[in-house]
């Protein structure tokens, strides 16, 4: 079941339960890199509420990047994430997303091509998924465990078995994945690909779980969901932007319900 709600997020949130979200996945306005229709959003406020919300084990993926205003970055990228362990997170894990593409920088600088991804767990994670898609260098070979002494040696256990190298192993936390390449068709400014959402949710989440994201933008999160059978629930204050995701989402409209406002206030405190 997909529901959309053309509001604030903190509306919406205001009407979930405590402990109610598994996985909260999004890229939420940020350092004005981008005009979001105008649209800012009151982060403190933001990150105490997915905090009540989300379940004991929950994740919250953040992804953003900092502005560089008179030669500095703003560091606001890692403000945030402390911010969100003041709220109670723990910073479970500093990701990175490699994009394909780069913005052109000041002449002393070099080019930037990659955005944070920080996973933030309410305790430790209930759920991870891990993918195996990086290529073993040594995929056949046998191996033995190490351990390594305090003057920095290393040696082998006697009883260590020997291991046989699969031909894949865990994905690393750097991310290689193309931007989205639709952004100026459906007229969103700042659109991530749907690999990128899939995987996250892939990793952090299980078939019948609730996902949410606070700042919808064009569809994205939702789009993933309904491929791997996930529950989803976003928010997107933006009329235009709601026009945006029914027209990604069209031909799944018998899964998707889209409330305005205070219109259907009971839909998520009956669930």
């Amino acid at each position: 079941m997909i529901d959309i709600y053309n509001e604030d997020c903190l509306s919406t949130m205001s009407n979930l339960k405590d402990c109610f979200v598994d996985l909260t996945i999004t890229s939420p306005p940020y350092d004005g890199l981008r005009d979001y229709n105008g649209y800012s959003f009151d982060f403190d406020s933001v990150s105490k509420e997915l905090y009540r919300v989300t379940k004991q084990g929950g994740v919250v993926v953040w992804i953003v990047s900092d502005q560089t205003i008179k030669g500095s970055e703003t560091g606001t990228s890692f403000k945030q994430a402390l911010a969100f362990i003041d709220c109670g997170f723990k910073l479970h894990d500093t990701m990175i997303w490699r994009k394909d593409t780069f913005s052109y920088p000041d002449s002393n600088r070099y080019r930037n091509t990659f955005e944070y991804m920080f996973v933030l767990s309410k305790g430790k994670p209930k759920t991870f998924n891990p993918i195996r898609d990086r290529k073993n260098k040594y995929a056949g070979h046998q191996v033995h465990g190490t351990s390594r002494l305090v003057n920095g040696d290393t040696y082998r256990k006697s009883n260590d078995k020997k291991t046989i190298v699969s031909d894949y192993g865990v994905r690393f936390n750097v991310w290689d994945i193309s931007t989205e390449k639709n952004s100026k068709k459906f007229g969103h400014p700042a659109m991530f690909p749907e690999r990128l959402a899939l995987d996250h949710i892939l990793s952090w989440s299980n078939k019948g779980d609730i996902v949410y994201d606070p700042f919808l933008g064009s569809g994205t999160t939702a789009l993933a969901c309904l491929s791997v059978n996930r529950s989803f629930i976003g928010s997107e204050i933006s009329e235009e932007y709601i026009k945006i995701i029914n027209k990604r989402i069209n031909e799944s409209s018998n899964q998707l319900s889209i409330f305005n406002g205070e219109k259907e206030k009971g839909q998520l405190q009956n669930r």
